[in-house]
């Protein structure tokens, strides 16, 4: 389904999240029949191959109710958990606006401004510059933000990233990337049960069979051809069960290719219709580029991120367009401009700090007031600082490095 509009877009994300949910039974279905398959070679390894088939129908057609219920199960944990499942991955902690005014007041100010019912505020622990929105209905709904990216940017350029993260909310793309994450957690927890279960299987070669490495297998033949054509049978259809265990992670890993990289630039669009400010959209961008990983955070986290950095062939499977091509759209088409990349100062500071020699005690220059708009006398030899209020850029007088024009 095609989304050439917002709320077509909206529609989109509603219609892909019913058949991500369709494909997750669907995949569990392949899994339980991939199971059934090793099952049966381990009770019985001198069969054909068209026994292992039929029986192995017969196992998923009993097994299927069971199936279909683990599955609505997983669902029904999944969605009023998974905030739970997701907090407990990041350490993201819920704050109060007496804990965290500053960021409180920012998002509170948005949702007031364009009527969005106002999400739950967390705040995870981590120097890397990132945040995420997540919840699957009102109730749910929330907004999680790295304590390093309120130590970085200025309040306008967090105001950006908020925006970005209610317009996920508003336009439905926060419900298709949880329930991505849920496919995506299920089919690995079971893919790898089976490839356990199949690790453990040894192949009697003597006799033919196939057996648990934790017990003696007691297998004979009656001949040395029914010995190799049964076990050619137990091995391809061992081949098979692997071949579609590997399947079914692969096609859970393809489900997030579902989350079109045009949600991100509908999200930053809507930033800066909420904001009404493309710079400071720009310059968050720019200062968060190549430094939002979070450490110990799964793939499927990072996909629900403001910006999940890829790098060379991952590049081609990212859900997320580069930074490079969200700034380009928003000079393009918000009228924004582009500072290009941006060194922050603790960067500076570490590179200072490697090049530089400590000067002894005697060198030391008199204290001054810090800063580039200070109004206190510059030291002997620097240049005079700009008074206050009349600093200016390329484009004209700014407020702030990154500000509007005035």
């Amino acid at each position: 389904m095609a989304a050439y509009g917002l709320y077509t877009h909206i529609a989109s994300n509603k219609f892909r999240s019913m058949l991500l949910l369709a494909g997750l039974f669907l995949l569990i279905y392949v899994l339980v029949y991939a199971g059934a398959l090793i099952a049966e070679v381990v009770i019985r390894s001198d069969a054909p191959v068209d026994y292992y088939l039929r029986a192995a129908s017969r196992d998923l057609i009993t097994a299927f109710p069971y199936a279909t219920g683990a599955a609505a199960l997983w669902i029904v944990i999944a969605y009023f958990f998974h905030q739970n499942m997701i907090d407990a991955v990041t350490g993201g902690e819920d704050v109060t606006r007496k804990q965290q005014p500053r960021l409180y007041n920012l998002l509170e100010n948005l949702c007031i401004s364009r009527g969005i019912p106002m999400p739950k505020l967390k705040v995870m622990d981590s120097p890397a510059l990132n945040a995420f929105a997540s919840g699957l209905n009102r109730r749910q709904y929330a907004v999680t933000v790295t304590t390093g990216l309120l130590r970085t940017l200025n309040d306008q350029e967090i105001e950006a990233v908020l925006g970005h993260e209610l317009t996920h909310i508003r336009n439905g793309d926060v419900q298709l990337m949880v329930i991505a994450v849920i496919i995506a957690g299920v089919v690995g927890f079971f893919g790898e049960l089976f490839f356990r279960m199949f690790t453990n299987l040894s192949w009697n070669s003597s006799g033919g069979s196939w057996s648990s490495s934790s017990s003696r297998s007691s297998s004979s033949s009656s001949s040395d051809s029914d010995s190799k054509g049964s076990g050619g049978g137990a091995v391809i259809v061992v081949v098979i069960a692997v071949a579609l265990i590997l399947l079914a992670w692969l096609l859970s890993q393809v489900v997030k290719l579902a989350l079109s990289r045009s949600r991100e630039l509908l999200a930053d669009a809507g930033s800066v219709e909420l904001t009404k400010n493309p710079d400071a959209m720009i310059s968050a961008l720019r200062k968060i580029e190549n430094r939002g990983e979070l450490d110990g955070a799964t793939s499927a986290v990072m996909e629900l991120c403001f910006d999940n950095p890829r790098e060379g062939f991952a590049d081609l499977f990212a859900t997320h367009p580069s930074v490079d091509s969200r700034v380009k759209a928003l000079v393009q088409y918000a009228g924004g401009r582009d500072p290009g990349p941006l060194a922050l100062p603790d960067d500076s500071a570490d590179e200072t700090e490697d090049e530089a020699e400590p000067p002894s005690a005697d060198q030391l220059p008199s204290p001054v007031p810090h800063g580039p708009w200070s109004d206190a006398a510059s030291p002997a030899g620097s240049p005079p600082s700009l008074p206050q209020g009349r600093q200016t850029g390329p484009l004209g007088p700014l407020q702030g490095p990154w500000g509007r024009r005035r």
